[in-house]
């Protein structure tokens, strides 16, 4: 079993390598699902990029204006260089991949795209996305200085890996705004796939938000089926299983996760296994201290109660007790306009808070409002007054 394993992984890696490198240079349709873009912008990208673009869905629409992101398995860079324009000239857009073929494609028509856009905001780096700490270029030029020969050069290597993954990194942690990938993360072999959302969580700033398009599968994918290299590079059987997808995002920390767009009909259908497109997006941001400063909200409905990504449940118009974390987290995308805000009368500075060890505790208007008000106050309209809509 453990040969198989061995053997399916370098069939995978091997297989998606060769065959991307020759997509690069002459276009292959069996690699892409239809998708509509945007066409004004498409409209200043090249045409050899796009007839080299192989993707499933578009996470673009995420990007907002000023993000710093990150596309992962960038190829020809197609989707860069839409997200090139939304970021605008205050933004900026890194592309990463491990394919040189793919890489120079994508370098090659850079500034093309950046004059007729009017600003230069796009690079391309040389890595893994399984391991965007490991800067593939730096890595290179260590190699020319002390190449592998012995398994002692090998144990040397390690180290120097090591050093640059800390001192150089590829990517950096906390340092994106939002992270995109169209139809690559099924490509990944499977020992590496937990290390993959490890890595777009750590190099998301908190409140960040990875956008991931890819092909997934309604059945688990059977092992034979994985060992076929031209199922695997065409983005078929190394597809997750649409469940297991959501539950990646899930264990590497996301909060918030969701799919925002899921194919009807299956792109492609092998041995009774429907494989689709699904785009999914999902938040970073919900780690670190969680202060008690007598906030609440009231979850609106329509169902009885929710459950959040750490297990709180909150019951329909109830004020439930949250932390100062928890109470941000639901007032942003993509909890706004769910839940009703209550803050105390009187705030509690974060300084003077103690930790937060109530979850799914009540918090009563007494400890909002304080035990000692006893105010009355006349209204500034009468109820039904005219410019009043209290009776509405």
């Amino acid at each position: 079993m453990a040969n198989q394993s061995a053997e399916a992984s370098a069939t995978a890696e091997t297989s998606v390598y060769e065959r991307y490198s020759a997509a690069a240079q002459q276009v292959e349709p069996a690699l892409c699902c239809p998708v509509e873009y945007a066409a004004d912008l498409l409209s200043v990208i090249p045409a050899e990029i796009i007839e080299r673009d192989y993707g499933c869905g578009d996470p673009t629409p995420y990007v907002r204006a000023g993000d710093t992101v990150l596309d992962l398995g960038s190829g020809g860079g197609k989707l860069c260089f839409i997200a090139a324009q939304v970021v605008g000239e205050a933004g900026r857009v890194i592309g990463v991949d491990c394919n040189r073929e793919m890489l120079g494609l994508a370098r090659k028509h850079a500034p093309t795209v950046a004059e007729r856009i009017g600003y230069s905001n796009t690079e391309f780096r040389y890595g893994m996305i399984q391991d965007l700490a490991l800067d593939l270029a730096k890595l290179e030029e260590q190699l020319a200085q002390t190449p592998v020969r012995t398994s002692e050069d090998f144990i040397k290597l390690r180290a120097i890996e090591e050093e640059l993954r800390s001192q150089h990194p590829l990517v950096a942690d906390n340092s994106i705004d939002c992270v995109l990938s169209n139809c690559v993360l099924n490509l990944v072999r499977q020992q590496d796939r937990r290390q993959l959302f490890a890595e777009i969580h750590r190099v998301l700033r908190p409140g960040g938000r990875a956008a991931i398009s890819d092909i997934v599968s309604d059945e688990t994918v059977p092992d034979e089926m994985q060992r076929d290299g031209k199922l695997w590079s065409g983005c078929l059987s190394g597809a997750f299983r649409e469940d297991e997808f959501l539950q990646a995002f899930a264990a590497a920390g996301f909060h918030g996760i969701q799919v925002v767009k899921r194919g009807v009909e299956p792109w492609q259908t092998i041995n009774g296994i429907e494989f689709r497109s699904l785009t999914v997006v999902a938040y970073k941001g919900h780690q670190g201290r969680r202060l008690d400063r007598n906030q609440a909200v009231i979850y609106r409905g329509p169902f009885q109660s929710v459950q959040d990504d750490a297990g709180r449940v909150y019951r329909r118009g109830e004020r439930m007790a949250v932390c100062d974390k928890t109470y941000d987290l639901l007032m942003r995308e993509p909890y706004a306009g769910m839940f009703d805000p209550i803050e105390p009368r009187i705030e509690v500075p974060a300084e003077r808070a103690q930790e937060f060890t109530s979850d799914g505790r009540l918090r009563t208007p007494a400890q909002t409002k304080g035990t000692n008000y006893k105010a009355t106050l006349p209204t500034e309209l009468p109820c039904c007054s005219p410019g009043s809509d209290c009776c509405s």
